[in-house]
């Protein structure tokens, strides 16, 4: 067995798979505290590395594509202290973090582990109920049901529309994006038959993230989405694949059940939203009358 004991955390292999306990240090950052220990097994890993640095090195694991559900929500944005694939390694410790990196290489060579993508998830994701309030409002899950609930920070328009209860089923796909420099970042979730453009301050459908310290913690509750959520690889070449999600949907060949929400009062005020934001110059003319359209048909 091979270990590696820093105040950023405790990694061992025992041969099969790796362990990633978090550390104590305050350096440590919410979401490895919040996320706690992860057991990665080998046949997820494509690699391993440890850099060295003038006061620290860092041991890096890369996982192949699709294992693990919380980077695919976060398409790879997780940085340190965040990803809690990065280990740091104090200068005394190098020697320890180069024996684990050969331990880990040569069982993957034995075992022959491809590196090539998987087409399904090796980890389980976060476990649920979550429920994270950052930004204009909380989120919870609870494995079936989404619920989302606004704050006296959220924008009038969308604070409106009231709390949102989104069933798994009608989610085709989620994306979380970190706030960078003046950009804000945002939760969102993509509903079938529900095309839209709008900025997450907007959208009735994403929480928009202004890249305060809870942050991060709505990337566990779009890794746990995603985990229940059909794999990329097998959704790829489907109806619903996330590519297609982010666009005006298709007319449907057979009838999709209608989300709970979507009655026709609900539908009438929509078709208010997107007025406004039409006239507010949020949505352009081809936005506003792609997503009307989606609208009418549904009435």
């Amino acid at each position: 067995m091979a270990e590696i004991i820093q105040k950023d955390g405790t990694w061992a292999f025992d041969g099969d798979a790796l362990r990633l306990t978090p550390g104590r240090d305050k350096s440590v950052g919410l979401l490895r505290r919040t996320l706690g220990e992860l057991v990665v097994p080998l046949g997820a890993l494509a690699g391993i590395s440890f850099e060295h640095g003038k006061k620290a090195g860092r041991l890096r694991l890369r996982l192949r594509d699709g294992a693990d559900p919380l980077l695919h929500a976060t398409g790879g944005r997780l940085t340190e202290p965040h990803d809690p694939y990065q280990l740091v390694v104090e200068s005394d410790r190098y020697g320890v973090a180069e024996y684990f990196t050969d331990e880990v290489r040569n069982a993957l060579l034995l075992d022959e582990v491809p590196s090539d993508p998987v087409d399904s998830y090796l980890l389980p994701g976060p476990s649920v109920p979550l429920s994270v309030s950052a930004g204009d409002g909380t989120v919870s899950f609870d494995g079936e049901r989404v619920r989302l609930e606004w704050n006296w920070k959220t924008e009038d328009a969308k604070a409106a529309a009231g709390t949102r209860t989104l069933a798994l089923g009608d989610i085709t796909a989620v994306e979380w994006q970190p706030a960078a420099g003046l950009d804000n970042g945002h939760l969102r979730f993509h509903v079938r038959n529900a095309p839209t453009k709008a900025p997450a301050k907007y959208d009735p459908n994403a929480v928009e993230l202004w890249g305060f310290k809870k942050d991060p913690l709505m990337a566990l509750v779009a890794a746990a989405v995603q985990a229940r959520l059909p794999h990329p690889a097998a959704a790829a070449d489907g109806p619903h694949s996330q590519d297609a999600a982010a666009l005006p949907a298709p007319a449907p060949t057979s009838p999709a059940p209608a989300p709970a929400e979507d009655d026709h009062d609900a539908l009438l005020r929509r078709l208010r939203e997107l007025g406004e934001l039409h006239r507010s110059g949020i949505l352009t003319d081809e936005e506003f009358s792609l997503a009307k359209q989606a609208i009418l048909k549904r009435m």
